[in-house]
């Protein structure tokens, strides 16, 4: 039986413990462009010993960011500053992941801590916003146009060609962002996809996109590495994307390379009733890890070291995956593993405070994947 600061191996990858860095936007971009804030910010994380780094929401296509301070990697121009921040992750024995998301009809819009709703041209936002349906999120929220065919292939290309340049950065674990009300999680509900060809109208046309993403990121990134996805494991309204619709997707996604589903839930619709509490989507995690048998990470209100341990002893998750208690305490992982009387490894600059024994950390000299620097392999037709 797993504990928390044992190691996970996935893949050819080793994670020295189960403590993750979730995605967390910071809207602090300019073009899409990482800068010195994402350094500190991810690299802050990695001194504090998290086993997982993971970027924000990176944006496939420029029209795919949440807001214009989105962290982008639709072109070649944004991997050499995303190289020194992985660099610099990995030299502290952490492991740099990036998600990669499309906004969809949630995209064009004002940081959180601004009036919300959309941005006008003239304010740096953008007309070219698209969705499986026309149908706005909310009043102030874009209009958005429903994809075309060619739009959906262009989407597809996109996230292959993203996960291509993340690997030149020399990231070493992708995850796919199907959730929170963002592209993908809009075409797997039915509350937000009501289109009439094959992607819209049944389960299996639903989760089409999806699969074809999948697929395609899967053919580009290198076979030795973990691919996760993250969905909303319920849209927490009768008639929306359930449960039990997640674990069949689920079920789907593991023999096509998916190594791990990030478990999250909510987003897509704006009057969802969601009972937000400690651990409160932790047993998403668990039927998922069960039923679907592919593992999980659990994310949402873990806050104590001792709810992370009883979620991985327990066999609930893999992984606890966490993002507000990172922003309150980028050494979480330190602080955790030395409540729970655990080894882990302290950067050498920092010993002086360790508990006594602590061994001093050692930088990962990680393979490189010669693959990556290729031309972008073709798609596969679906």
């Amino acid at each position: 039986m797993a504990g928390l600061f044992d190691p996970l191996t996935i893949r050819d990858l080793k994670f020295d413990h189960r403590v993750f860095v979730s995605p967390m936007c910071q809207y602090s971009s300019q073009d899409g462009y990482a800068n010195d804030w994402h350094f500190v910010h991810l690299g802050s994380r990695a001194v504090g010993g998290a086993g997982l780094v993971l970027t924000e929401a990176t944006a496939v296509l420029p029209e795919g960011r949440i807001s214009p301070q989105d962290l982008g990697i639709w072109a070649d121009g944004h991997i050499e500053i995303l190289s020194r921040i992985v660099s610099f992750i990995h030299e502290q024995g952490s492991v740099a992941g990036m998600q990669l998301a499309h906004a969809g009809r949630k995209a064009s819009t004002r940081r959180p801590w601004e009036a919300p709703g959309k941005i006008p041209e003239g304010e740096g936002g953008w007309e070219k916003v698209v969705a499986p349906s026309a149908l706005a999120f909310t009043d102030n929220y874009p209009m958005p146009q429903a994809l075309t065919s060619d739009g959906v292939q262009e989407v597809i290309a996109a996230f292959a060609a993203a996960a291509r340049r993340a690997c030149q950065a020399g990231f070493r674990v992708l995850e796919i962002h199907a959730a929170h009300g963002y592209l993908i999680h809009e075409f797997l509900s039915p509350l937000t996809n009501k289109r009439a060809d094959d992607y819209g109208g049944s389960f299996e046309n639903r989760t089409r996109l999806c699969r074809e993403i999948v697929a395609a990121v899967r053919s580009t990134w290198p076979k030795e590495l973990p691919l996760f996805v993250r969905i909303s494991s319920t849209d927490w309204i009768d008639g929306g994307w359930n449960i039990d619709e997640s674990i069949k997707l689920a079920a789907q996604l593991r023999p096509m390379g998916v190594d791990l589903i990030d478990c999250s839930s909510g987003g897509n619709v704006p009057h969802a009733k969601i009972p937000v509490g400690p651990g409160y989507q932790v047993a998403f995690a668990a039927r998922i890890r069960h039923e679907a048998e592919i593992m999980t990470g659990a994310v949402g209100m873990i806050t104590s070291p001792v709810q992370a341990e009883h979620i991985i002893r327990t066999e609930q998750a893999d992984a606890v995956i966490m993002a507000r208690e990172f922003l309150r305490d980028p050494y979480w992982a330190l602080r955790a593993a030395r409540e729970l009387d655990e080894q882990i490894a302290w950067p050498v600059q920092y010993l002086r405070a360790a508990p006594k024994g602590a061994q001093a950390r050692v930088p990962v000299n990680l393979k490189s994947f010669e693959s990556c620097f290729e031309e972008q392999h073709a798609i596969p037709e679906q």
